[in-house]
């Protein structure tokens, strides 16, 4: 038999809808990011075929043969730059290959910067095995160096790269700072911030290896021999000549014979041999730090780059970033913000063994103007073009280590998102980076939502039309599903960042389409039930018992779907799954706690009863017309 309608509480069901309602409202008007006015704290947030946005394209230029990377390369570049995007919050940003050299990035909002989710974050390790002055003054010597000689001139946080603090805190870097972990009986010791500040070398510095080409990566698409001899005819020969005769930093007072070399492009410095751009006085580290991404990325090849005005030569990578496990930013013991880094089982061998190298100074390869304020050989951490920091190796070190500086939050996270993503495997120049408006949108959107209103119209007639009073109930499960989802998309844009879209608004209408055929399974089972000699306010609670388990399943099925096409698919699709399947589980919400409850109250009132008010008209006189017939016998569900 029924339940008696004594043990169906409707207003139970009702009240926790009411506290649902009210505390997502709540978080609309007053969680965290709601600003502006009452009309502001409403508006969620809008995709870039909305509202517009920034659209970035990157083209390949590593490749010093002019041909497009592999596309193995490029589909793996596109998933990392992805990554990266999806890192600075969950937002619909779509990244497509287009072509067999582009990759392009769209992401709603204006003025995004997107200038480094394309950058390399190619990690090295070097020994710094010399080091001059790059500020290009001919005057007078640069000062030796100094451990009062403070880091300065750079914008971006430097630090050092040290072992994970075990007893003392680590200082931030200083021009007398260091970072000190005494060599215990295991081998593990620290390293101190050896000073930026660099100096000339005397002509008895020990000559450098005869000028070879570079493998820098050619910044156009030609051989590097071609580009250099573009270079060598545009300085003259007499000056190429000059530069390919030096075996050491040139003395400041040549510098006059250099000078044509000054006015190089970095695209042009980046293909010259990487002896030659350290020795030549004239070619400054405003051009350098210039250079194409890529410009160093060999890691075979000995390299320059520079810090803080000093230009710095520097060894074969020992160490490098696919060796770093993982990289994390965290605060040390002094409140500083560092980023840590975990090596992998070979590459923690590989730091041991290049930290010993360094400490021991082997094979005296490192240059007096390059060893720090105790004589010891530092160690550049190079990322892309730019020294991150280049800290003296104060012991062997055997634990993992940690890139120390003047960070704050957003930039330790930043740094440990690049490294934590890897290397890109083809190295990317913007191409193209533009403003997209939201006209075309704005005019899809408006026909969309004409579309949508006249189609729900037209539902909600029909509904009124055919089931009278029980199209009340639809009409109002409706309104209260847009609420739930509307709000539910305020309060995930602030949170996870979640863009809607025109996708995102076909996946709600979709879901409009599944919850009305709901309504369609449990009206019918109603009139099902009638026939069957049952009264109304009996047959509501039976109805609701065998149509429970199909609604439940046609939603779970809409639901499943949404989730493996959010798997499976990117971009715009991904967007389109989400609404589908938030808006399915919002109206299973309303289903259990609202359509449910109100349906049991309609069938206590007189209305219910009446064929012409409740919309069971082709029900009730079938039950009525034959008044002496016996009531069908109530089979037992299964």
């Amino acid at each position: 038999m029924a339940p008696p309608q004594g043990q169906m509480r409707p207003g139970r069901q009702l009240a926790v809808l009411g506290f649902i309602f009210v505390v997502l409202y709540l978080l609309v008007f007053f969680s965290g990011g709601a600003s502006g006015g009452w009309k502001d704290r409403l508006e969620p947030r809008l995709g870039l075929d909305l509202i517009g946005g920034t659209r970035l394209t990157l083209e390949a230029t590593n490749t010093v043969d002019g041909k497009p990377p592999t596309a193995e390369n490029l589909e793996e570049a596109r998933q990392i730059i992805e990554s990266r995007v999806n890192a600075y919050g969950v937002a619909e940003a779509e990244v497509v290959t287009e072509g067999n050299r582009n990759i392009v990035i769209s992401l709603p909002g204006e003025n995004r910067d997107l200038t480094d989710v394309g950058s390399a974050a190619e990690l090295r390790f070097r020994k710094v095995l010399k080091a001059t002055d790059g500020s290009g003054a001919a005057a007078a010597p640069a000062p030796s160096p100094s451990a009062s000689a403070a880091p300065s001139g750079s914008a971006k946080p430097s630090g050092s790269a040290s072992p994970k603090p075990s007893g003392s805190a680590s200082p931030k870097p200083s021009a007398s700072a260091k970072v000190t972990a005494s060599p215990s009986a295991g081998g593990q010791g620290g390293m101190a911030l050896a000073p930026s500040a660099s100096a000339t070398p005397t002509p008895s510095a020990p000559a450098s290896a005869a000028p070879s080409p570079s493998a820098s990566a050619a910044p156009v698409p030609q051989s590097i021999e071609q580009q250099r001899k573009a270079v060598e005819q545009k300085v003259g020969a007499a000056a190429w000549a000059a530069a390919s005769g030096l075996q050491a930093p040139a003395d400041p007072a040549q510098a006059a014979a250099f000078k044509p070399f000054g006015t190089l492009s970095p695209q042009e410095i980046a293909v010259l041999p990487v002896e030659m751009q350290f020795n030549v006085p004239t070619i400054t580290c405003a051009q350098l730090d210039k250079r194409p991404a890529g410009s160093i990325n060999d890691p075979k090849q000995k390299a320059v780059a520079c810090e803080s005005g000093a230009k710095y030569l520097l060894d074969v990578a020992k160490v490098e970033g696919t060796d770093v496990k993982n990289a994390s930013a965290q605060l040390d013991q002094t409140s500083a913000w560092v980023v840590s880094l975990t090596f992998k089982g070979d590459g923690q061998e590989k730091w041991t063994a290049l930290t010993r190298e360094a400490f021991n100074n082997e094979g005296q390869a490192c240059d007096q103007t390059a060893l720090g304020q105790d004589g010891k050989c530092r160690v550049a951490v190079v990322l892309d073009n730019e020294i991150v920091s280049s800290p003296e190796i104060q012991g062997v070190l055997t634990g993992d280590s940690q890139i120390t500086g003047s960070f704050d939050n957003k930039s330790a996270n930043a740094l440990a998102s690049q490294l934590r993503y890897g290397a890109l495997p083809v190295t990317f120049e913007p191409q193209e980076s533009q403003n997209v408006t939201a006209t075309l949108g704005d005019s899809h959107l408006r026909a969309g939502l004409l579309a949508a209103g006249i189609g729900m119209l037209l539902v909600i007639i029909y509904s009124f039309f055919y089931y009278r009073l029980l199209g009340s109930v639809i009409f109002l499960s409706l309104v209260l599903s847009a609420l739930l989802v509307f709000g539910a998309l305020v309060v995930l844009g602030r949170s996870i960042g979640f863009t809607l879209t025109l996708a995102g608004i076909a996946g709600m209408i979709v879901s409009l389409g599944v919850a009305a055929d709901s309504f369609v399974i449990y009206f019918e089972r109603l009139k099902d039930e009638i026939r069957e000699g049952r009264s109304p306010r009996s047959a509501v609670p039976r109805a609701w018992i065998r149509a429970r388990r199909t609604i439940i399943s046609a939603n779970a099925i809409t639901l499943m779907s949404a989730v493996v096409l959010y798997i499976v698919s990117v971009g715009a699709v991904k967007g389109f799954a989400f609404a589908l399947g938030l808006a399915t589980v919002l109206d299973l919400v309303v289903v259990f706690l609202f359509r449910h409850p109100i349906m049991t109250m309609f069938a206590r009132t007189r209305a219910f009863l009446s064929p012409r008010v409740s919309g069971l008209g082709r029900a009730l006189p079938a039950r009525s017309a034959e008044p002496g017939t016996a009531r069908n016998p109530r089979v037992k569900e299964a």
